[in-house]
């Protein structure tokens, strides 16, 4: 059984690019979106990644993976880099890369080269190549600076501000233009990482028959990862002027409410939550984003639980279910 109806509902013209869109982190969750939309709405992709490990991927779209041209290389290396992307000429790059909360923490150096360096070689390639599309994923947690605010201070948070500041510059020295958007609590197929993926983990349990506990309880945002993959396609459609950034949250609900959607697709659900509030902000505005962007498709809370849990079911069906991380 296809999961196509995942994406059907997020699919695009497909003369919205004049060339192809090059990807970085294509083998993260929101990148394995972003592949399947635009593969799926044949416009041609180029996904660049540290690995050649298409696990993610290959949970949306199967077989049809293997039509991705997929490209090895480390985001800090600039010279390769530069040769890969630019052999394509392609007509936006959507930045993706990147390292989460925990493993910035874990190595503080590499967080730094990946997230700060990895963004500056892309703003340099679309600088010198003057490709006017260019989106790359900031965080909410930037959100956690200056210190002593309301939100947690991470490492993460302090790279992905400095994103922000060298786009700006980038922009205002070099009229190099770009979009930072800054995904809240993404869920869906294929998150299954990061001190952020717990609710996602939790339906994966529901449907895999196993007991789990989320860390959190209270508002939390739904950000479904279709959502927010069309957010950033949507964002390159058009030459960008300026340096933008914008916060996208999704969907703000509590986490108890989407423990009972999840209970109600599977009455055997052995799901709870704990009385612990998450420390990023859960109800940022995505107006902002939708009026300069122009609208993308909104996905419900209650219809994107429902498509995650379905999916893990057929993958369960078919043994191609992964194993339930921690």
């Amino acid at each position: 059984m296809s999961l196509d109806f995942l994406t059907d509902d997020l699919l695009i013209k497909n003369n919205s690019f004049d060339g192809p869109v090059v990807v970085t982190g294509a083998a993260g969750c929101i990148a394995a979106w972003v592949l399947t939309i635009l593969h799926r709405s044949n416009i041609p992709c180029v996904a660049i990644d540290l690995t050649d490990n298409k696990n993610r991927l290959e949970l949306l779209l199967g077989n049809e993976t293997n039509k991705i041209d997929w490209k090895v290389c480390d985001i800090t290396h600039l010279e390769k880099l530069s040769k890969i992307i630019t052999s394509f000429k392609p007509s936006a790059i959507i930045h993706l890369a990147g390292l989460q909360v925990p493993f910035c923490a874990e190595n503080p150096s590499l967080g730094a080269r990946v997230n700060v360096e990895g963004t500056i070689n892309i703003l340099e390639i679309a600088k010198k190549a003057n490709i006017k599309r260019t989106v790359y994923a900031s965080s909410v947690a930037a959100l956690g600076l200056p210190p002593n605010g309301p939100w947690k201070e991470t490492l993460y948070g302090a790279y992905k501000l400095a994103n922000e500041h060298t786009a700006f510059v980038y922009w205002s020295d070099w009229q190099v233009p770009s979009i930072g958007i800054r995904p809240n609590i993404v869920y869906g197929l294929a998150r299954d990482q990061g001190m952020s993926s717990k609710n996602t983990l939790a339906i994966q349990a529901a449907a895999l028959d196993k007991k789990y506990e989320i860390p959190f309880n209270g508002k939390y945002s739904w950000l479904y990862a279709g959502e927010a993959a069309i957010a950033f396609i949507t964002s390159v459609i058009k030459d960008l002027t300026g340096s933008h950034v914008f916060n996208l949250n999704g969907s703000c609900e509590t986490i108890e409410y989407g423990l009972s959607l999840i209970k109600e697709l599977s009455k055997e659900a052995n799901i709870t939550c704990v009385n612990k509030s998450f420390p990023f902000p859960p109800d940022l505005d995505d107006l902002p984003l939708r009026n300069h962007i122009g609208d993308y498709p909104s996905i419900s809370v209650k219809k994107g639980i429902e498509n995650t849990f379905r999916a893990f079911e057929i993958l369960k069906s078919k043994g191609r279910c992964p194993s339930l991380s921690e």
